[in-house]
């Protein structure tokens, strides 16, 4: 990796620098868009005591449901428990400290804390619990409740074409939580099922200018279906 090429050709590369005890934002929903690749090396290198942001936990044996198996989570920030029973046990007995978040307002907080902007005012959860302990105001007549914004030591996305400058372009569903997260970590390192030239990617359907990445790396993708669903023969 040189100057404006951000291209890595290791894991170990793509990592460098993660350690014990680091914030992490994690793209993906459910395990569409996951960065697998990047997910299998950390629980390779064994980093523990992670605070993991991200929608859900992906899967018992799948995503960042690795990451929980191996106890390498201390702290999940999500929206979801979904469909993972590791990340479920862990969370009743205490183990796991879950900070569950409405699904917009996590997505709001990762956009906000790419922005600069540390708080700001959501109508969302306001006479819940989710309101506990946090500033309130009415505004216009209506209640608000102040949320915090999330930014990360490390943001590991998943794209479908980048360019060795880092510009991305994320296919479909497959964007989700991806494009947010890569403005808000502090290093952003991409898994990309393609990697090209300057110039070979049209401006105008690029989603993520390479401003906000460090790091790129190539991968293949076991691109698994969370729950498959088929129509009975006849």
């Amino acid at each position: 990796m040189a100057g404006f090429n951000k291209v890595v050709h290791s894991y170990d590369e793509a990592l460098a620098g993660l350690n014990d005890n680091m914030t992490i934002m994690v793209g993906g929903f459910g395990l569409c868009g996951i960065p697998e690749g990047l997910i299998n090396h950390m629980v390779k290198i064994g980093v523990k005591g992670l605070t993991a942001i991200s929608n859900n936990a992906g899967v018992d044996d799948f995503g960042l449901g690795l990451l929980l198996k191996q106890h390498q989570i201390a702290t999940m920030i999500a929206s979801y428990v979904g469909e993972n029973a590791t990340f479920e046990q862990q969370m009743l007995s205490g183990e796991l400290n879950v900070i569950l978040t409405p699904q917009g307002t996590l997505a709001e907080k990762i956009r906000a804390g790419g922005a600069g902007i540390p708080a700001f005012f959501t109508a969302t959860g306001y006479g819940t619990p989710i309101a506990d302990g946090k500033e309130t105001r009415e505004i216009k007549g209506r209640h608000y409740v102040l949320e915090e914004s999330l930014t990360a030591d490390f943001a590991l996305v998943r794209a479908w074409k980048a360019d060795t400058m880092g510009n991305l372009v994320f296919r479909k569903t497959a964007a989700n939580f991806n494009p947010m997260m890569a403005t808000a970590g502090k290093i952003t390192v991409v898994e990309a099922e393609e990697i090209v030239e300057p110039g070979e990617l049209d401006p105008n359907h690029i989603h993520t200018p390479g401003i906000y990445v460090d790091r790129v790396i190539k991968a293949s993708f076991e691109k698994r279906i969370e729950q498959r669903t088929v129509k009975a023969a006849k």
